[in-house]
This record gives C-alpha cells, sequence and structure tokens, in this order.
C-alpha cells in the first residue's frame, strides 16, 4: 500500500478524536461554568452586598485584595501541572481528583461563619474568595490548556470549541437564572430560603458531571515526557512571546467586560428594566439562546475569514448592543432589541476565544520545541484575572458614587444612571479597546500563520509517532494507540522539508 504524505494525513490526525470526548469536554466546561459564574460572577457580589448588607465599599476592597492572590496562584498551579506525570496524563488527575474540592469551597461560599458584623463579612468575602478561586484555578486551568493538546487547526479546535459553548454555556446560563431567580425580589431584601438548599444541588451535581467526564477526556500523551523548562525560564520564555503579549492586551479588556455583562446583570435586570423571580430570567435566556444559536454561524465564518477577523465582528457587535442597551432605559422592547444585537455578537466572542489562546501555545511551541498549555494558561490569567476584581469593583465604585442603597429594594433614578453606565457603557468601552488592541498587535492569522502551523503539524506526528513506538517496545501500548500507531506507519514522515522537496 503507498504511504501517504503528511498533508494528506493531517487532516485525519486533527479528526479523531470520538464524539464522547467532545461531549466530556463540552460537559466538563458546563460543570466548571455553573460554579464559577455563581461564585466569582452573577452571585456572590449581589449576596454579600445586597442579602447580607456588606457595603459597596467593602466588596470592592474584597475584590481588589483578593486580586493579587488571583493573579500570583495561576502561573504557579500552571507551571507546576506542567510536572505533573501520571499513568493517567498531566491533566485528567487534576480535574478527576479536584472536583470534589471544588464543590466543597463552592458550598461555603454561601454559610458565612466569621460572624455578622461589617468586617467579619468583609474577611469572610475574602477568604472564600481566596479559597474557591484556587480550586477553579486548578480545574480551569486544564480545561483551558486540552483545546491546545486535543487538536491542532483552527478548524478542528472552533469545532471543538462548539461543544465547549453550547454545553458550557447552559451551565453558565443556569448560573444566571438561579440567582435571579432565587434573589431578585423588589419587596424585601431578605434572603429566599430556598437559595442555600439549591447552592447545596448545584454543588453536588456540578462535581459529579466533571468527575464522570473526566473519564472520557484525552491529552496529548507524548508532552509529558519532555523535560519542562524551570519555573523562571518558563515565565522569561512565555513573556517574550510577542504574540502572548498583544492576546493579553486583547483580554485584559474582554475579561473586564464579560465580567461586568454576566456579574452585573442580575442588578440591571432587577433595577433598571425592573423584573423579579422567574421574569427576571428572560434577558437572559434571550442572549444565551441567540449566542448558541450564531455560534454555529460563527464556526462557518471561522472557515472563511479566520479567527481573529470573525472575533473582532462579535467585539465590535456587543459593544453597538451595549450602546443600544445604555440608551434603552427601562424601555423593555428597546432592551430586547438590545440584547438581541448582543446574544449575536457574543457568539463568535464565546466560541473563539480559547482557540486564539491555543494558537499562541503553538506558537510558543515553534519557540521553545515544547508543549506548555497550563504555563499559557497560568499566566495569562497572571496577567487578565486582575481585570476581574477591577470590574467588579469599578462597577461597584461607580454605582455607589450615583447613589446606590444596598438597604433600598427601589433604587432612585440617580443611582439607576448609575447602573446603566457601569453595566452597558463601561462594558461597551471595554470591548471595544479589546477589539482595537487584537487587529493592532495579534498576528497569528493569514497564509503565513496556515504554513507554520502545518509544519507544526507535521512536527506534532513526528513526536507521537516516536512516543507510541517507544511505548510499543515497552509493550505498553494501549488498543487505541496501536490503531493510531498502524495509522502512522502508512505515513511518509521525511526528516525535513528539504527532503522532502529533494524526493
Amino acid at each position: 500500500m503507498a504511504k501517504r504524505s503528511e498533508d494528506e494525513f493531517l487532516i485525519d490526525f486533527d479528526e479523531r478524536l470520538p464524539f464522547k470526548s467532545k461531549m466530556a469536554f463540552g460537559l466538563s466546561q458546563a460543570s466548571i461554568n455553573l460554579l464559577q459564574m455563581i461564585a466569582l460572577g452573577s452571585a456572590i457580589t449581589f449576596y454579600f452586598n445586597i442579602k447580607l448588607n456588606l457595603s459597596e465599599e467593602l466588596v470592592s476592597l474584597a475584590w481588589l485584595v483578593f486580586a493579587f492572590w488571583n493573579a500570583v496562584n495561576d502561573p504557579l498551579f500552571g507551571i507546576l501541572q506542567e510536572r505533573i506525570d501520571t499513568d493517567m496524563g498531566r491533566r485528567i488527575p487534576v480535574l478527576r481528583f479536584g472536583a470534589l474540592f471544588y464543590s466543597l469551597t463552592f458550598i461555603i461560599c454561601w454559610f458565612p461563619f466569621m460572624g455578622n458584623t461589617q468586617v467579619a463579612l468583609f474577611w469572610n468575602l475574602v477568604l472564600v474568595l481566596f479559597l474557591f478561586d484556587s480550586m477553579f484555578t486548578m480545574v480551569g486551568l486544564v480545561q483551558t490548556a486540552l483545546p491546545a493538546e486535543m487538536c491542532i487547526t483552527q478548524r478542528a479546535r472552533s469545532n471543538l470549541n462548539l461543544y465547549n459553548v453550547i454545553l458550557g454555556s447552559l451551565g453558565g446560563l443556569i448560573a444566571m437564572v438561579l440567582p435571579l431567580i432565587l434573589l431578585t425580589d423588589e419587596t424585601t431584601t431578605e434572603l429566599n430560603p430556598l437559595f442555600k438548599p439549591v447552592m447545596l444541588l448545584v454543588a453536588v451535581v456540578a462535581g459529579t458531571l466533571l468527575f464522570a467526564s473526566s473519564f472520557a477526556l484525552t491529552e496529548n500523551e507524548y508532552a509529558r515526557t519532555e523535560e519542562p523548562l524551570g519555573f523562571v525560564d518558563s515565565m522569561i520564555k512565555t513573556l517574550r512571546n510577542r504574540e502572548f503579549l498583544a492576546f493579553e492586551a486583547m483580554n485584559f479588556f474582554h475579561e473586564m467586560g464579560f465580567t461586568l455583562v454576566t456579574g452585573s446583570m442580575i442588578y440591571f435586570v432587577q433595577y433598571v428594566v425592573r423584573l423579579q423571580g422567574l421574569l427576571a430570567s428572560i434577558p437572559l435566556f434571550l442572549v444565551f439562546l441567540l449566542m448558541l444559536v450564531f455560534s454555529f454561524v460563527a464556526d462557518r465564518m471561522v472557515r472563511d475569514r479566520g479567527l481573529k477577523r470573525v472575533y473582532i465582528m462579535g467585539l465590535l457587535l456587543t459593544s453597538v448592543g451595549l450602546i443600544l442597551l445604555f440608551f434603552s432605559g427601562s424601555w423593555f422592547a428597546a432592551v430586547v432589541v438590545s440584547l438581541v444585537v448582543i446574544g449575536v455578537g457574543l457568539a463568535p466572542v464565546t466560541l473563539i476565544w480559547s482557540p486564539l489562546l491555543a494558537d499562541v501555545i503553538d506558537y510558543d511551541e515553534t519557540l521553545t520545541g515544547k508543549r506548555r498549555e497550563t504555563t499559557y494558561a497560568g499566566m495569562n490569567a497572571l496577567l487578565t484575572k486582575p481585570a476581574i476584581s477591577v470590574a467588579n469593583a469599578l462597577f461597584l465604585l461607580i454605582i455607589s458614587a450615583f447613589g446606590f442603597d444596598n438597604e433600598l429594594s427601589v433604587q432612585p433614578d440617580s443611582a439607576v444612571m448609575g447602573i446603566q453606565v457601569g453595566y452597558a457603557l463601561l462594558t461597551a468601552v471595554c470591548f471595544i479597546v479589546s477589539a482595537l488592541a487584537l487587529w493592532k498587535w495579534y498576528n497569528l492569522d493569514g497564509p503565513d500563520w496556515t504554513v507554520k502551523k502545518e509544519e507544526l503539524g507535521r512536527i506534532r506526528l513526528r513526536k507521537e509517532k516516536e512516543y507510541i513506538a517507544k511505548l510499543r517496545a515497552e509493550g505498553k501500548i494501549s488498543k487505541v494507540y496501536e490503531k493510531l500507531y498502524g495509522e502512522l506507519e502508512e505515513v511518509k514522515m521525511p526528516e525535513s522539508r528539504a527532503e522532502e522537496t529533494d524526493n
């Protein structure tokens, strides 16, 4: 049988992920999103500020204090994860055994144990943010790293990320709907008695799904046999990657905008649009439904226009929707139209973020010859996670400056305007700056990058073949890898592009 060229084999190689692995990836993302978006997004600020009556200034300070640990723990955990070497791999054990602790730290967020004074509640909030985010970092780094290991091409990663967007967004939708139903009430600031039991149930379901999905996920096995870089050297080489710095310039403002548009919606819905309970979830359902539907459209657009252009289009369209939302006020029909535009714009934004970072990691491999997924996920968080704290603190300080009173169930007009400025206008500015940064400095796009990606695919094929041959010689090869070995044996793999040209 004639051997296939590497070019002929690359497509099959990228598409060998089984359906169950893609589903497991989406379900694990849904589980992570479900807890993360409640604890660090839509609910905890509102819970401590409105239900426990912690002042806006102290909630803001808690987020700013937390920002230091939030930045430091990610690169530390990311580089340490690169050194994991078990029979299960580098990534899978973290998800499997971290699921329990991720759920437990989520549960304690809703049971204050340091007293009811302002100072006690402040330190309680700081502590639960520290604990929960540490576990979120552990599992989140793995989830961020997996797409770069599971696929090579932009098209394959975009397709994989559809499962991430569809299932992950459902987890995010539930995470935002539950607080809206259980926490919003125009007649009282008292806590709904169902809130804590529901949070317990959510923790159990999410932890179980995360644990179960780890058994169907795949990872790049040969990469864990490579000698990792030292801690300091790893950080230096990462910061010398210009494409990574360009990505971070974009991502800082993207993270601020996404934090505001998801985490502060509960304020906008209750105090501006004046919806409570189940009705409060209508805007969310609209945004998420459109985001899911148009994710398929965005996936097809990527094939023709590339990740960068489609992502910028999504950011700018979302900004237009947010500006319309600012001028809509409490006029429900105008709010709905604005949310339609936002939902369509967020589709490519949520779909393409992960493949963009995966390309940055690929570019690093062309520079260092190593796979460093969680290092980049950690360093990304070092530079952008403070954006989450800045966004939450800035929003609260803005509404406080406009006269917001957390003891009132109906806010004065000035406070309502403050919520509109902090939620819609500030978020639009963040997304516009994010789009400009990506357009100006990010260069992993176009024909030149496609050629480099093809060469990287060849390098990875050779590494994979060498690793499988080693397993075969040691008698440790699995049935899946035995089949892949047979396929790789049929592939013509020249030592260099020059040799291929000579032949």
